[in-house]
C-alpha cells in the first residue's frame, strides 16, 4: 500500500471515528429537532422558514425561545439579546476549542466555530485531553451528522408536527439532559471538578427560579468559570484524563 493510500485511509477512518460518536448526539437530539419544528409551524412561521431557521441558527435552546418570543410579538432587538443570552455559553466554547483547533486554517475554524454544540466541545476536549489532536476532519465527522440531522428533522416536525404526541408524555425529552449528564461526568477525574460542577448547578439552580429562563444556562456557566478562575490550580497530576 502507497503512502497516499495510507494518508486516505487514516483521513476516512478519523471521519467514520467521528461520525460514530456524533450518532447518540443524532438520536437524543432528535425529539427536540421534531418539536421545535412543530412548535414554529404552530407559530405561524413556514416550513421553509423552519427549516432556515435551523439552517442558519442551529442552536435548540436559542431557537425555542426566538419562536416563542416571535410568538408574542416581541420587539426585534430583544429577541436578538434573549436568543445571545441563551448562548453566551459558545463564547465560552470557543474559548476553549479555540486553543485546540488554532492550527486549522480560518475557513476550517471557521466551519468548526459554526457546528459548535455543547456535545461537540465536550468530546472534542475530552480527545485533546487524552492527548489525540483534534483534526478537521475528524471534527467534522463528528459535527456534520448532527447538523444535517438536526435540520432534516425540524423539516420533518414542521411537516408532520400535528402527528406528534407530547413528547413530555413519552418522556423522549429526557434523552438530551441524560447525554448531557454523561459528558459531565465524563470529565469527573479532572481537578476542581465537583466544586465546579456543584458552583455552577446551584447558580443555575437559583437564577432559574429567580430570573427565569433561558438566563439560568449562561448564568450558571459564567458561575462555574468564575470558580475554576478563582480556586487555586491543583498540580497533583489526579484527573488529567476525563
Amino acid at each position: 500500500m502507497t503512502a497516499e493510500a495510507i494518508s486516505e485511509s487514516r483521513v476516512g477512518g478519523d471521519f467514520w471515528d467521528g461520525v460514530r460518536l456524533s450518532m447518540p448526539v443524532v438520536v437524543a437530539s432528535a425529539p427536540f429537532a421534531i418539536l421545535f419544528g412543530a412548535i414554529a409551524v404552530d407559530n405561524g412561521f413556514s416550513v421553509i422558514e423552519a427549516l432556515l431557521m435551523s439552517a442558519m441558527i442551529y442552536g435548540g435552546a436559542s431557537q425555542m425561545v426566538g419562536i416563542e418570543l416571535f410568538g408574542q410579538h416581541v420587539v426585534p432587538w430583544l429577541i436578538v439579546l434573549s436568543i445571545f443570552a441563551v448562548n453566551f455559553r459558545h463564547v465560552l466554547y470557543s474559548a476553549g476549542i479555540g486553543r485546540r483547533i488554532a492550527h486549522w486554517p480560518l475557513l476550517q475554524q471557521a466551519l468548526g466555530y459554526f457546528i459548535l454544540t455543547d456535545p461537540q466541545f465536550a468530546v472534542a476536549e475530552a480527545r485533546a485531553v487524552s492527548g489525540k489532536p483534534v483534526g478537521f476532519v475528524w471534527y467534522l465527522g463528528l459535527g456534520l451528522p448532527v447538523y444535517l440531522f438536526w435540520v432534516i428533522e425540524s423539516g420533518l416536525g414542521a411537516v408532520f408536527g400535528k402527528l406528534i404526541p407530547d413528547t413530555h408524555a413519552l418522556g423522549i425529552d429526557f434523552l438530551l439532559p441524560i447525554y448531557f449528564l454523561g459528558l459531565v461526568l465524563g470529565f469527573r477525574k479532572r481537578p476542581l471538578w465537583l466544586p465546579v460542577v456543584a458552583a455552577s448547578a446551584a447558580a443555575s439552580i437559583i437564577a432559574y427560579k429567580t430570573v427565569g429562563s433561558p438566563w439560568h444556562v449562561s448564568i450558571g456557566a459564567v458561575a462555574g468559570v468564575l470558580l475554576a478562575m478563582v480556586l487555586p490550580p491543583h498540580h497533583s497530576g489526579i484527573g488529567e484524563r476525563p
